[in-house]
């Protein structure tokens, strides 16, 4: 296992990640099914809001489960777990528009929270991918960790988007999937700033 974690190249990473979108993609083009679309449109999304949850356990795992290699691995490839995850939103969202067929439909389902939430989601994964290049971080600087940041907000939005499927009958499976990454992300907040400190003579 050590041995694994040490020599896993980001060509097999990417291939790993990118699996599931290309054989999604390859139903979507060759299927008979005038369904298709819309039998996608919900996989596609628990893939990309499983790929977000995973990268953001990264690091209170890391806090947690100090010398783990397996927390380390995530940390350094944080980065492309969540390219990772906004490729498969970008599924998400085509399989979506190809499934109403209608700029009319879309626009009138707007005003659904299930829906703006998920499309704002959507648009704070934009530049978060855009800008996941090492020039970016390097260009960005420090505004780079403050533009990450909003992965808080699209974590938060993504949660509410799952969760108000179909009348609220979403909130079981989201708050099984996001479950593990509050309590941990409650673990840090705790670690940080709540903690019990030594006093200092």
């Amino acid at each position: 296992m050590k041995r694994f974690f040490e020599a896993t190249s980001p060509y097999f990473t990417w291939a790993v990640l990118a699996s599931l979108g290309i054989m999604m993609t390859f139903t979507a083009l060759t299927s008979d099914d005038p369904r298709i679309f819309h039998q996608l449109v919900h996989p596609s999304g628990e893939t990309s809001a499983r790929l977000l949850i995973v990268l953001m356990m990264a690091t209170p795992l890391a806090m947690l489960l100090k010398g783990w290699r397996g927390p380390q691995w995530l940390k350094r490839n944080r980065r492309y777990l969540g390219v990772a995850s906004f490729g498969y939103a970008l599924l998400h969202t085509i399989f979506y528009l190809l499934d109403k067929a209608s700029v009319a439909t879309v626009v009138g389902e707007l005003p659904r929270l299930y829906i703006w939430t998920g499309w704002i989601a959507f648009i704070i994964f934009v530049p978060l991918a855009l800008t996941s290049m090492d020039y970016f971080v390097r260009k960005m600087g420090k505004w780079w960790k403050w533009l990450q940041r909003w992965t808080y907000a699209a974590a938060v939005l993504t949660l509410v988007h799952w969760a108000a499927l179909n009348d609220w009958d979403g909130a079981a499976p989201a708050l099984i999937h996001f479950g593990p990454l509050i309590v941990l992300e409650a673990y840090r907040i705790w670690y940080w700033y709540l903690r019990p400190r030594p006093v200092v003579a």
